[in-house]
Parts: structure tokens; C-alpha cells; sequence
């Protein structure tokens, strides 16, 4: 009896440390859900210094502010930077593993851009969200003396 109570308590102490996320969002995924419901505006060529640059690796993810320059209607990845606190940026310097790819924005957010340490780089423009829809005005459930 002690065994399995003790085993019973083991299994409750342990099980939430080896479950899948615990439920939590990473801030990638939940920029890729607004991204999903609303849809973005285009992305026009131009240096962006509002956007978010995510770094993922296996369940981690870390967004940063950041500043990208738009060419030809792809992220130029050798021009990627990071912003610092003090609104001060450099340049991102990771090592990417297909160079020659070019790296396309669909619905606001790049492409994946791999590097040759398996870690996944995307590009977020999160002022071109678009605004939430307009929702319809429900009616009143009917209440009449009958």
C-alpha cells in the first residue's frame, strides 16, 4: 500500500514536468495566431525598424525587437539587427545554412530561415496587422409576456 501511494505521489510530482509545453504559448506562436486570424497588409520594400525577429530552437522561443530591410519583396537576412534598450541596434550575426534562398513575407511574417545550428529565424511585421474585424450586433433573446 505504502509503495503505490508513494508511487501515486511520485507520478504527480513528476508528470508536469515532462508534459508537452504545460500549455503555454511561446510569443512566436502567439504573434503567429493574431497573424492567422486577422491576415496583414503588404509588405513593401523599405527598412522596417518595428519589427519582431524570433529565434526558435526545439519548444524555446525569444522575440526581439528588431530593424529588416525589405528588397524585392523578401527579408534581406544579411541585414538583420537587433535593437538593444537604449533604442540602439546591431547587425544580427548568425550563420545561415541556404544563403541563396531568398526569404519571402507571406501574410506579414517570413519565411524560415535556418541556421547551421538548427535554430529557426522568422521575421514578424506586426504593424501590418491588420484591425480586428467588425463584429455583427447579436439581438436580444426575446422576452415577451405571452
Amino acid at each position: 500500500m505504502k509503495k503505490i501511494l508513494s508511487t501515486l505521489i511520485l507520478i504527480a510530482i513528476i508528470s508536469p514536468v515532462f508534459s508537452q509545453g504545460n500549455g503555454q504559448l511561446t510569443c512566436y506562436a502567439k504573434y503567429a495566431k493574431v497573424f492567422e486570424k486577422r491576415g496583414a497588409f503588404e509588405i513593401n520594400d523599405s527598412i522596417y525598424d518595428d519589427v519582431i525577429i524570433t529565434i526558435r530552437k526545439g519548444s524555446l522561443a525569444d522575440c526581439f525587437y528588431g530593424k529588416v530591410k525589405v528588397k524585392n519583396g523578401n527579408v534581406d537576412y544579411k541585414n538583420m539587427h537587433l535593437k538593444f534598450e537604449d533604442g540602439t541596434y546591431e547587425k544580427l550575426n548568425l550563420r545561415f545554412k541556404y544563403e541563396a534562398k531568398p526569404v519571402k513575407i507571406v501574410n506579414g511574417i517570413s519565411n524560415v530561415i535556418l541556421t547551421e545550428d538548427e535554430e529557426l529565424v522568422n521575421v514578424l511585421f506586426v504593424k501590418k496587422i491588420k484591425p480586428k474585424k467588425k463584429k455583427y450586433a447579436k439581438a436580444a433573446e426575446p422576452d415577451f409576456d405571452l
